[in-house]
């Protein structure tokens, strides 16, 4: 994967809803290098989930520009944004959305399949569940699994086509405090052993300004607007 950069540049964002404009994102501007790794802070509605869904391509901005890797990724037709989205972005949400009829294995492998031959394979699928203390439950369903291994599994089927950015919308808010430090060390783990060789760029939104403090680089969102800290 080559090295790549993510530029905001005067991004905002609003929803009409009948007579009413709601104005969730204004202006937001920022830079991140490969490597880089970057923690959101802000209340709840404060835009931190819409932020990253227009970084992970899910949704367009109304105004501004995301360029990533020096590409306008919504210049691209839908099909080209879908492999672009499954090639660049992943991702790991509060919730793990692990399909319960498939294996650990099976679960993780599932971003591979959309274009065959282009991210990751099994090999390295395997590799990645070794490297987050899995190696031996392959073959296990979901509902074998405990909360937070669940959670290590989506871990690994972000990194799985070994994305340029790892996008996290609140990865441990369902978790409880051990299991919330395991997955957050494992994520800065992971970032600061295959970050040398990648280039990846982590964002993670939470609430928890104790997981915040952890990360070099920080912004809050208040009123709209992202402010580093």
């Amino acid at each position: 994967m080559p090295a790549t950069n993510l530029i905001l540049d005067n991004v905002s964002k609003t929803f009409t809803l009948g007579p009413q404009e709601l104005h969730v994102l204004r202006d937001c501007s920022m830079t991140l290098d490969a490597g880089d790794a970057l923690a959101i802070t802000g209340r709840s509605g404060s835009g931190k989930s819409t932020l990253l869904h227009l970084v992970g391509t899910l949704d367009a901005p109304t105004s501004g520009a995301i360029r990533i890797g020096g590409e306008d990724p919504f210049a691209l037709s839908e099909p080209k944004l879908a492999r672009f989205r499954n090639r660049t972005v992943g991702f790991i949400f509060q919730d793990h959305h692990l399909l319960p009829q498939y294996t650990v294995l099976e679960n993780v492998m599932i971003p591979t399949l959309a274009f065959p031959g282009e991210g990751g394979d099994e090999g390295w699928a395997r590799e990645l569940l070794d490297r987050v203390g899995l190696g031996g439950r392959l073959a296990h369903r979901p509902a074998e699994l405990s909360g937070g291994e669940r959670q290590r599994v989506a871990v690994a089927r972000a990194l799985v086509n070994r994305p340029a950015l790892l996008l996290c919308d609140e990865p441990t808010g369902n978790l409880d405090k051990g299991n919330a430090d395991g997955v957050m060390d494992l994520i800065l783990d992971l970032h600061s052993e295959l970050g040398a060789g990648s280039d990846r760029i982590v964002i993670v939104v939470t609430h928890s300004d104790e997981i915040a403090q952890r990360f070099a680089r920080r912004g809050r969102l208040d009123e709209g607007r992202c402010v580093e800290a």
